[in-house]
């Protein structure tokens, strides 16, 4: 690790538009949200070829979190008391050191800068950082393991 951290600077490339402004309860469906990526104009081109893909991933940043102090290492997942108590990085918890989502999710249509999408887990306004087609030989596992509380959500 380097002596002193490395300053990073990232840009969205575009903006979540969708009708979910605050977060919403826990029990919402994300999955039958759909949701508009407009992307910016000026990277069009460069979304050539991904109407494609059913699936696309999709790396955001939770713009609406805020972190006050330092965060405690450890929490139960989604909040729940009754799930166990892990580590910060063990959960897909927005409370993190750098608050960036990451969803695959089903695109429903492209429209030049504009990606229509299906099950995007973000709130209106969100910055987008990027883009990548899900392809599966990359994107899945084989032989996974996850502890119950995962299984049992």
């Amino acid at each position: 690790m380097p002596e002193k951290p490395l300053e990073l600077t990232l840009r969205p490339i575009g903006f979540v538009r969708n009708e979910v402004r605050e977060k919403p309860a826990i029990d919402f469906k994300w999955e039958n949200l759909v949701s508009e990526l407009v992307i910016d104009r000026s990277l069009t081109e460069s979304l050539d070829g991904l109407e494609d893909f059913s699936h696309i991933i999709v790396l955001f940043w939770f713009h609406k979190v805020s972190i006050d102090g330092e965060l405690p290492p450890k929490t139960h997942p989604k909040g729940d008391p009754n799930k166990p108590l892990v580590g910060r990085f063990a959960t897909r918890s927005p409370h993190r050191p750098n608050p960036i989502g990451k969803a695959t999710v089903r695109l429903l249509e492209r429209r030049g800068n504009v990606l229509k999408v299906a099950g995007l887990d973000a709130l209106d306004g969100t910055p987008v950082l990027d883009v990548k087609p899900y392809i599966p030989r990359s994107d899945s596992a084989t032989g996974v393991r996850v502890p119950s509380w995962v299984v049992n959500q």
